[in-house]
């Protein structure tokens, strides 16, 4: 069969030997909680509406969209043992880096290092490392799906989030996330 069952439950609800731990479909994601925001979005959430905005998207020429949907879908899975570390946690880049490899290693050994373990570790390193135009794309749908939960919140709880948007401004990196963050502020006016 090759599928190991406790293997992938302790990866998709990760808890440590004395039961603490994070689970990356209940753990909040960080900034809408320190904001206030009612009933935010789960890690888990925001990275399967990036996978299918990576489904979804337009072809481009020279982009692999199957390593796109993988690479959005693996990009935040550390934060199951690290947690949400947003820039107002003062985290220096490297040393938040280096926790979620650490959590990504570990991770990896529980699915006993093999094939899917290592593209599953190629893909977080690829993306973390902006490494290809996949993970430039990724990158910018990361963006846009922030942007586009806080235009949800600020429509549905009559928020103002303009500090997400403004963080994300002159960062795209791709036509196509340029596009997608045009669009979502022009919905925004």
């Amino acid at each position: 069969m090759g599928f190991a069952f406790p293997r992938f439950r302790l990866l998709c609800s990760w808890r440590d030997v004395d039961g603490t731990g994070l689970w990356t479909q209940t753990t909040k994601r960080e900034g809408w909680v320190r904001r206030g925001v009612q009933g935010p979005e789960s890690i888990a959430d925001h990275m399967y509406r990036m996978g299918v905005m990576a489904l979804i998207a337009a072809d481009l020429p020279g982009v692999d969209r199957d390593r796109c949907v993988k690479m959005a879908i693996v990009h935040d899975i550390a934060e199951a043992i690290v947690g949400d570390i947003t820039p107002s946690d003062n985290v220096p880049k490297e040393e938040k880096s280096r926790r979620e490899k650490e959590a990504l290693d570990h991770m990896c050994q529980l699915l006993g290092g093999g094939p899917r373990a290592q593209e599953i570790r190629e893909l977080w390193m690829e993306y973390e490392e902006n490494a290809s135009l996949e993970a430039k794309v990724v990158k910018d749908f990361d963006k846009a799906e922030m942007i586009l939960q806080a235009l949800e919140y600020e429509k549905e709880q009559g928020r103002d989030l303009e500090e997400f948007f403004q963080s994300t401004a002159g960062k795209f990196q791709t036509d196509i996330g340029k596009a997608w963050e045009a669009e979502i502020a022009s919905r925004r006016k």
